[in-house]
């Protein structure tokens, strides 16, 4: 059956109760993984936000770079390395991430939502301290533990009507330097301290699944008290677990709710916050 006009109005009348529950509110989107690599989803992603943004929602992007950061290191000659799932950086992997990161990634994403017709302004971790942090451990080199994050250049930018896009990287408290953060961690810190309705990690994953083989057993909302006992089951297992770990931090610390969402599926964000089929897993007190 062909999509007419009838069906297309009916989907704007569905998403009015959300824009209306969502405009002025701020929602934090952790950007990465496959819809940062694939073009047409990398174009979905970003109308999703500056619509988001047109309609009154307050939406911060704090992104990654990790498959960009490897191709420089192999363009270098210089081979990545990683210790308990996390990125191993010595000074010279450092130097590589901050260029990357607050470079071309930052700017070019900053572009991509320019010409799509949103305003977006780039900003860096350590911009007016905004990301600090100490040595998460000695074995891992120049990886941080975030302990203080200061939101005003994020609630400026907001303030002014920009879409704040900020990269991962911190300024150093116990050294002078600057330290390499983990996106998820950086986003659900970040979501804490602007007091954000939401956090949504986009992953290349369908959600939280009871059977990894089965799409069809998606948990779509998640209590925080029932997170342990998936933990212990195996459910919740591998890279979800820092991911999950992530949202119930954010959560129990104020975020209203945070999801864990497909980012391969174009448009993903829309389909989570302005229509009733929730697609995500989402994590609720």
């Amino acid at each position: 059956m062909a999509f007419n006009e009838v069906d297309r109005a009916q989907v704007l009348a569905e998403a009015l109760p959300y824009i209306q529950k969502y405009s002025g509110k701020t929602i934090v989107v952790k950007y990465g993984g496959n819809a940062m690599i694939s073009e047409d989803l990398r174009r979905a992603v970003i109308s999703d936000i500056v619509l988001l943004n047109l309609v009154g929602i307050r939406v911060v992007v704090v992104h990654g770079g990790g498959p960009e950061i490897n191709e420089m290191l192999t363009k270098i000659g210089k081979e990545s390395k990683f210790v308990d799932g996390l990125r191993y950086t010595d000074e010279e992997t450092m130097d590589i991430v901050q260029q990357v990161l607050c470079g071309r990634v930052n700017k070019n994403l900053v572009a991509t939502l320019n010409r799509m017709g949103g305003r977006a302004v780039g900003l860096c971790g350590m911009d007016g301290g905004m990301f600090q942090a100490k040595q998460l451990s000695e074995k891992l080199g120049l990886v941080g533990e975030i302990h203080h994050v200061d939101p005003s250049p994020v609630t400026d930018a907001l303030d002014d009507g920009y879409i704040p896009v900020v990269s991962t990287v911190a300024q150093g408290t116990d050294a002078d330097c600057a330290y390499n953060i983990n996106a998820d961690t950086a986003a659900a810190k970040l979501a804490v301290a602007l007091k954000a309705e939401k956090l949504i990690l986009l992953t290349d994953v369908r959600g939280l699944l009871r059977d990894p083989k089965d799409d069809a057993t998606l948990i779509s909302e998640l209590q925080l008290s029932s997170v342990p006992a998936l933990v212990r089951e195996g459910v919740i297992s591998g890279g979800m677990i820092p991911k999950v770990d992530c949202c119930v931090e954010a959560v129990r610390s104020g975020v209203d709710s945070a999801i864990i969402l497909d980012g391969r599926v174009a448009h993903s964000i829309l389909i989570e916050l302005l229509s009733d089929a929730g697609i995500g897993t989402m994590l609720v007190h």
